[in-house]
C-alpha cells in the first residue's frame, strides 16, 4: 500500500511538471510589438535581431556593434522597445549603450514569439493616439546642403510632411543637389514649447521622424510669404553653432548658446558658467558665434570672455 502510493505521488508530480511551461521563466507580464536603436534624430527597426538575441541569451549588456549599425555616430545610442501588457496597456523600455537588457519581463523573450504582424508606424515616440501630431518643437525653416552651399527647403519638407509620418533622406528628396560629390545635411531650425531654439541634423539616407515637430502632417510650420492672419509668426534670429575656446582648445556650446536666446534676441555675459566648463583654465577664451536673420547670409561673431554678446 505503501509502496503503491509513493508512486501514485511520483506520478502526480511527474504530471503536474509536465503541465507546467517548457519555460515558466519566459512567460514576462509585456509583449514586445517592436524595437528600435539609435537617437532621437536617427533610429532604425531593430526587431528581427532582437529575436535572434533573445534566443542566445535571457540577459545581454548593450553594445554599439550588437545590431551591426550605428544610425547616429558619436552620439549615445538607445534601444526603445515597445510593448504592450496583459490589460492592453502600451508601455516603452528604454536601454542607453551599455545598459543591461533582461528579459524576464517579456512575454516570450526565448522564443521570440513576438513582434510579428504588429505593423508598427509610431517612430521613435511610440503612439500617441490621437496627439501624433503634437510633437514638441515647432520648426522655423530647413536648409539642405553641405560646407555653407545650402538651399532653403522648408517648402518641400513641408510637402513631405503632408504625405508621410517618416521620410527617409536621399538626396533626390528636394530636387536639388546644392554640393555634388559631398554627403548632405538636412538641418531643421526649430523653437520649443519653452521658447528654446534647437537644430536637428540629419545625413543623408537618415529618417526623420516627424513625431517630435508640432504640427508636422498639417505643415502649419515655416517661413513662408502668405501667411494669412490665423497663422502665427515665427521668430527668423537662429544660432547655427556656437563654440568656446582658445589656443585649439574649443569646445561646442551650440546649445547652451541657443537656450539663452530670449524673444529672437541674444543677450549674455560671456563666462565659463554659462556653459559648464573651462576648455582652457587660466587663459581668456573666446565665444564664437554663427548665427542667421532670415533669408539672409549667416554671420559669425566673437567676444572675449567677460564681455557682453548681443545679437543681432
Amino acid at each position: 500500500m505503501h509502496r503503491r502510493a509513493l508512486a501514485f505521488g511520483l506520478a502526480s508530480g511527474l504530471l503536474a511538471f509536465a503541465a507546467l511551461p517548457a519555460r515558466a521563466d519566459d512567460e514576462g507580464e509585456f509583449l514586445i510589438l517592436h524595437a528600435r536603436y539609435g537617437t532621437e534624430n536617427a533610429h532604425v527597426d531593430v526587431t528581427a535581431r532582437l529575436k535572434d538575441l533573445a534566443r542566445q541569451d535571457r540577459r545581454f549588456r548593450l553594445t554599439n556593434d550588437l545590431f551591426g549599425v550605428d544610425p547616429d555616430p558619436g552620439r549615445t545610442k538607445t534601444l526603445r522597445i515597445y510593448a504592450r501588457d496583459r490589460n492592453g496597456r502600451e508601455q516603452q523600455f528604454d536601454y542607453r549603450e551599455r545598459d543591461w537588457v533582461d528579459g524576464a519581463q517579456f512575454i516570450g523573450w526565448g522564443g521570440g514569439r513576438w513582434g510579428d504582424g504588429d505593423g508598427w508606424s509610431h517612430g521613435w515616440h511610440g503612439n500617441r493616439g490621437d496627439r501624433l501630431d503634437d510633437g514638441e518643437y515647432l520648426i522655423l525653416y530647413a536648409t539642405y546642403g553641405a560646407s555653407g552651399r545650402d538651399v532653403d527647403v522648408t517648402a518641400r519638407l513641408r510637402d513631405l510632411a503632408r504625405s508621410d509620418q517618416q521620410v527617409r533622406l536621399t538626396n533626390d528628396l528636394f530636387g536639388v543637389d546644392p554640393y555634388p560629390g559631398q554627403t548632405k545635411i538636412l538641418r531643421i531650425f526649430t523653437r520649443d514649447r519653452a521658447g528654446q531654439q534647437r537644430t536637428f541634423e540629419y545625413r543623408e539616407y537618415q529618417t526623420i521622424d516627424g513625431n517630435q515637430f508640432i504640427g508636422w502632417g498639417g505643415g502649419d510650420w515655416g517661413r513662408d510669404s502668405d501667411r494669412g492672419p490665423q497663422r502665427p509668426v515665427y521668430g527668423r534670429f537662429v544660432i547655427e553653432s556656437a563654440s568656446y575656446g582658445n589656443d585649439g582648445r574649443w569646445v561646442d556650446v551650440t546649445q547652451a548658446v541657443r537656450a539663452q536666446v530670449r524673444g529672437d534676441r541674444l543677450d549674455v555675459q560671456v563666462r565659463n558658467e554659462l556653459f559648464g566648463v573651462d576648455p582652457a583654465p587660466g587663459q581668456r577664451k573666446v565665444l564664437r558665434v554663427t548665427y542667421r536673420v532670415g533669408n539672409e547670409p549667416s554671420n559669425t561673431v566673437r567676444v572675449s570672455e567677460r564681455d557682453t554678446m548681443r545679437l543681432p
